[in-house]
């Protein structure tokens, strides 16, 4: 996009404080922080989904009403009173929005609709569920695998009961309910009338019976039959209170039902969903899901009157001015990216809108999406990369090796994790796709003959060498970009490289349907699923498998980042230039709720990378005074090697939170343990290894002065990344609680409250605060919050000067590369500092090109001249510095 301007009276993005709501920090409470978040500076609150979300969650992605604000953060007065608040100072909403998916559960009204009526519902477009199997056991229903153990186990345990709630019946399991097709309940309704002689129960038995068999209708008529079913109801209800005694043979009908496992267990298979053991859902699913969520199911928001269902309380909250950007989340998961993206501009014609997209090295984002950027994560691990010594990568990755025996090249074990994914959390989803391919090979005299397994495995191994999240080829309009068909070569190239065994003619048919070089209705369907499967694969094999399994360095396994792939000084700075040029409105992140860790963990510990030989003699320092600790050959090497990292990166760390995050950690490595298969006896070698590791107070002895020099610098590497990223082109975003230093982990630990009243007790100080007396109390986190203050109020007090081209400026001598300087169009100028360990205290002839004229310190307010300057006469007060001319 769009460079258009945002709505009248609204402000232009300048910052953003993202906030994670949740039951305990709701509306009201955001609203309570209005007066901090103008004192900060930033020109808008960036809030998690607030859309209605099943009961109790922590986050918001899992909407179950969309036409509704969320009653647990507050409601509609709430959510009234906080814009209120926001507004009345100049503060803006994005909104966090979630097309892709919603949580199934009787909460859902369209969902619990769909139980009910099956493909006949009218509800059933608006669900990416697939009815049409080859499996008869599953056709014109819905797979629901959340039982403990086989059906006919549970049936017979009689763990699953009908049960009626007025004039509605459920199905219980435990906890669980669902919803007894209209139909099915005829024969419990005519036995219930010849009990009581009823002929208006038997009436209403034979009007359940004359209901439309659960298959697709039309629009007009599901809605008849939704409008029947809801007749019924009602005159169920109005007789059970006019003869109360129907009830008494209705239960007794229902008891005899439950007490009988075959009758039951038919009962069962005239619902219009089918409840399985939940290991099913590895490879039976028959519904696209959020990743291997279960409990989060595909929209199809492809659909306009879906789009229109799903975004209406979005665009009556941008209409009327209370939001003003929209962050998109998941775009990958989407059917048609553009497409939602056209719709979503046209609803909100000047809205400032970002998406959810990982760019993969030399990825660039589509063109043609009316967009103003992404959220961050580009430029996350471009930043990261400055902070890192890439000249001493090759001894960390080395000595890793030889402390975990594990050699191979990230993206060997990549691959290998992403095959992995595929068997065990993705396999129904690579199933669909299998079933497709086949029937179109069928079609086909010279593909007829491969089997099922070889299609499987072809595809399997082409999703695993996919080098990017997805492609984005339009199959109904015929358009392929050359990015995209770069793309597909090079994974059909590199599996028919691993996959020998296979016949490469049958890689070549699966590019030339990927490259729309075969045309056809499954064809085209085989495209659109392929595009929505991998980008899964890439999530749930390199983020949540391979960053947990490959851990040479981890300040570089993060959301978006490739370890081993650095940008230098030079090519940061020309990323920087491109940003301004194409989106200068894109969100600049260092911490988010999905990172692996937060900012200030990642800058201590890329430290290590200006200490690998002190790095190495501690390490193993530490495992052989710490092998008392473990239990026979557990844990792994690579937890071990893990933990100590984490120690390091987030010290001082408590046991508590150590464990949570190493048990979090394995189960993702997916080695010795997992979500869906744990070990309690590694999980208990684990927890255990680690309360002893810091019960050990000669260890921790040993970590603190290991460690202990590492927060200053640390501190200077936090304090680069911060001016960086405030300065930089596009809007910077400040996640909840990283004002201060922020030594988080993954969520949940990123999620933790924020003690909001000493960030504002901190930030009154700030105005009054030198940079030394800012500086001296560097334990209080305050120099962070002091900095961003200030850097915050020049860009709102000289918004200008924050839109011009960024250009790097020239630095000299023996120092050279620890410093990362540019320039703002002609009027401000940023120092950072980089590699702090190595350079020590000496800037000894390093010099600045400051370019010509007058300038004074955003920070400091003092007044230095153009011209070749000592980098330690500008940073001679504060590590980094900004001027303006």
């Amino acid at each position: 996009m769009s460079s258009e301007a945002v709505p009248k009276g609204a402000p232009e993005p300048r910052a953003t404080y993202r906030l994670q709501l949740n039951p305990e920090f709701g509306f009201d409470d955001a609203a309570a922080l209005a007066d901090y978040f103008e004192a900060l500076g930033v020109s808008h609150v960036y809030l998690s989904p607030i859309l209605q979300a099943t009961p109790g969650s922590t986050h918001g992605y899992d909407v179950v009403n969309p036409e509704s604000l969320s009653g647990e953060l507050g409601g509609d007065a709430a959510y009234e009173r906080m814009t209120e608040a926001l507004t009345a100072r100049g503060l803006g909403q994005l909104l966090d929005i979630v097309p892709n998916h919603m949580a199934i559960g009787p909460q859902n009204p369209w969902w619990w609709d769909v139980l009910e009526n099956g493909p006949s519902s009218f509800y059933a477009g608006y669900f990416d569920v697939e009815w049409s199997v080859p499996e008869e056991r599953l056709r014109d229903k819905v797979l629901l695998p959340i039982l403990g153990d086989h059906s006919g186990r549970v049936i017979e345990a009689g763990e699953i009961r009908l049960a009626r709630e007025g004039a509605g019946f459920l199905l219980r399991y435990f906890d669980h309910e669902f919803p007894a097709a209209p139909r099915s309940l005829s024969e419990i309704l005519g036995r219930a009338a010849a009990r009581a002689a009823s002929s208006e129960l038997a009436f209403l038995a034979d009007a359940h019976a004359a209901l439309p068999l659960p298959t697709a209708l039309s629009p007009e008529a599901q809605d008849r039959r939704h409008r029947d079913k809801q007749v019924l109801k009602r005159i169920i209800a109005k007789l059970l209170l006019e003869e109360p005694e129907l009830e008494a043979a209705i239960d007794t009908e229902i008891e005899a039902l439950n007490a009988d496992p075959d009758a039951l267990d038919d009962f069962l298979g005239r619902q219009n969903f089918r409840l399985a053991y939940w290991r099913a859902a590895a490879r039976d699913l028959g519904y696209r899901r959020f990743f291997d969520v279960s409990t989060l199911v595909g929209t199809s928001v492809e659909n306009a009157r879906v789009f229109s269902a799903t975004h209406g309380m979005i665009r009556k909250l941008v209409e009327r001015g209370s939001v003003q950007g929209l962050r998109v989340d998941h775009i990958d998961g989407l059917r048609a990216p553009l497409d939602y993206l056209t719709r979503l501009r046209s609803l909100a014609k000047n809205a400032w809108i970002l998406v959810e997209k990982i760019l993969e090295p030399g990825e660039t984002l589509r063109a043609d999406w009316p967009i103003d950027g992404t959220t961050g994560y580009d430029f996350l691990n471009e930043l990261n990369g400055l902070l890192v010594k890439p000249s001493s990568l090759p001894e960390l990755y080395a000595f890793y090796a030889e402390f975990t025996g594990e050699s191979r090249e990230f993206s060997e074990l990549a691959r290998e994790k992403k095959r992995q994914v595929l068997v065990q959390l993705l396999g129904s989803d690579l199933n669909r796709l299998s079933a497709l391919f086949l029937s179109i090979c069928e079609k086909n005299r010279r593909f007829r003959d491969y089997s099922r397994h070889e299609v499987h495995e072809v595809l399997r191994e082409t999703l695993a060498a996919f080098p990017v999240y997805r492609t984005y080829v339009e199959p109904e309009r015929g358009k392929l970009s050359d990015e995209d068909r770069a793309a597909i070569r090079t994974a059909i190239e590199s599996a028919k490289a691993a996959r020998p065994d296979l016949d490469a003619a049958l890689f070549d048919f699966e590019e030339q349907i990927l490259t729309l070089g075969v045309t056809g209705d499954a064809e085209t369907e085989l495209v659109a699923r392929f595009q929505q499967t991998s980008s899964p694969v890439m999530a749930k094999g390199v983020e949540d498998t391979a960053f947990y399994s490959y851990l040479p360095f981890v300040a570089l396994n993060e959301v978006g980042g490739a370890p081993g792939h650095l940008l230098d000084t030079a090519a940061f700075h020309a990323a920087c230039a491109e940003r301004q040029t194409r989106y200068p409105r894109a969100l600049l992140a260092t911490s988010t709720h999905d990172t692996k860790r937060s900012e200030d963990v990642r800058a201590r510990l890329s430290l290590l990378s200006e200490l690998p030989g002190e790095w190495r003699e501690a390490v193993l320092r530490w495992s052989a005074q710490n092998e008392r600790h473990r239990t026979g050959e557990w844990p792994s090497r690579n937890a071990e090697y893990l933990l100590y990292q984490t120690l390091v990166g987030a010290y001082p760390l408590d046991a508590e939170r150590a464990k949570a995050y190493l048990l979090k950690a394995v189960r993702e490595e997916k080695q010795h343990t997992s979500w869906t298969e744990s070990n309690a006896d590694y999980e208990a070698a684990l927890s255990s290894f680690i309360e002893r590791v810091l019960g050990d107070s000669d260890f921790l002895a040993e970590l603190e002065r290991f460690t202990r020099p590492l927060i200053t610098p640390g501190r200077i590497n936090s304090l680069s990344q911060t001016l960086i990223k405030l300065t930089a082109p596009g809007v910077p975003d400040l996640y909840q609680g990283s004002e201060l230093w922020d030594l988080s982990l993954v969520d949940p630990d990123n999620r933790r409250a924020v003690d909001y009243r000493l960030r504002q007790r901190l930030l009154a100080d700030c105005p009054k605060l030198s940079p030394e007396a800012a500086l001296a109390r560097s334990d209080e986190g305050l120099p962070k919050l002091w900095l961003i203050q200030r850097v915050l109020r020049a860009r709102r007090e000289s918004a200008e000067l924050f839109e011009g081209a960024h250009e790097p400026v020239t630095v000299s001598g023996k120092f050279s590369e620890h410093v990362v300087a540019f320039q703002r169009g002609n009027g401000l100028v940023a120092v950072a500092q980089r590699l702090p360990v190595t350079r020590g205290d000496d800037w000894s002839n390093t010099v600045l090109e400051l370019p010509a004229g007058s300038y004074r310190s955003v920070l400091s307010g003092d007044a230095i001249d153009g011209g070749p300057r000592p980098v330690a006469e500008i940073l001679r007060r504060f590590p980094v510095e900004l001027l303006r001319r």
